[in-house]
């Protein structure tokens, strides 16, 4: 498989913190990869320097063999880069639909055109309604499309700021604790849609989730870092009998 992100070397500080200190992993084509850790581990500010929300002092992150060190957060999303928040950012007062269609920007074509309403400025709206819909039908949530997202309970936000990153029509959509504050049916239904965006819509996915279950039942490949640096890789069940990774993080009981 190609690689489709890789990080080399990365080092990140905030002051004379170290938050990642020369972390290394490549994310290939069509997989899931997990990146776990403790809490302050580095695994959000990594997350972070992947869509080019934070900076990096040395290293250099690659998308498709291409160096990404110079570009915008923006830029990244018009690659085909999407990501989720570990805290929802959506937009309260607006409904499901409209936070939605916020992640169709990048495919909303030429402005002038749009401005003008042209023809094909309206074949491509119903295009993107159509797609926001589907999303939405595929996620669960096609009956909240018009309620107001304050109003929804925190798993469906979750959902929404899934379906808005997947409305950009990306290669590869990075999670950011997908299941955080989420109850058991809930990360049974995400848990079910991560396979399905993998298997059938052929998504590279890559998330940071402190739920074992989750990670270890949905990756095909797990990256652990600590205190900012690379502690081990390798399958679950590689992760899961690591006494590294056992003692720094997972504890006896995933031991077997």
């Amino acid at each position: 498989m190609a690689s489709y992100l890789r990080c080399e070397n990365v080092t990140i500080r905030f002051g004379g913190v170290v938050a990642c200190d020369g972390v290394n992993l490549d994310i290939e084509e069509g997989k899931i990869i997990g990146l776990i850790g403790p809490n302050g581990a580095g695994k959000t500010t990594l997350f972070n320097a992947l869509s080019r929300f934070q900076s990096y002092e040395s290293g250099s992150i690659f998308y498709r063999g291409a160096s990404i060190d110079r570009m915008k957060s923006h830029e990244i999303v018009k690659l085909g880069v999407a990501r989720t928040f570990q805290n929802i950012r959506l937009f309260g007062e607006q409904t499901t639909l409209a936070n939605i269609l916020i992640g169709t920007h990048r495919l909303i074509g030429n402005p002038i055109a749009n401005m003008l309403w042209l023809p094909w400025a309206r074949d491509n709206e119903r295009r993107l309604l159509r797609r926001a819909t589907e999303i939405a039908e595929m996620l669960h949530i096609e009956n909240e499309l018009d309620t107001l997202v304050k109003n929804l309970p925190y798993g469906v936000q979750k959902r929404v700021e899934l379906a808005r990153a997947l409305a950009a029509d990306p290669e590869i959509i990075l999670l950011d604790e997908p299941v955080a504050g989420c109850n058991d049916e809930e990360i049974t239904d995400i848990r079910e849609i991560v396979h399905r965006l993998n298997r059938e819509l052929g998504l590279t996915i890559f998330l940071v989730e402190h739920n074992m279950s989750l990670v270890m039942s949905v990756c095909d490949y797990i990256y652990v870092i600590n205190f900012g640096s690379n502690l081990a890789e390798g399958t679950p069940d590689e992760i899961r009998n690591n006494s590294a990774v056992i003692g720094a993080y997972l504890g006896e009981e995933y031991h077997r």
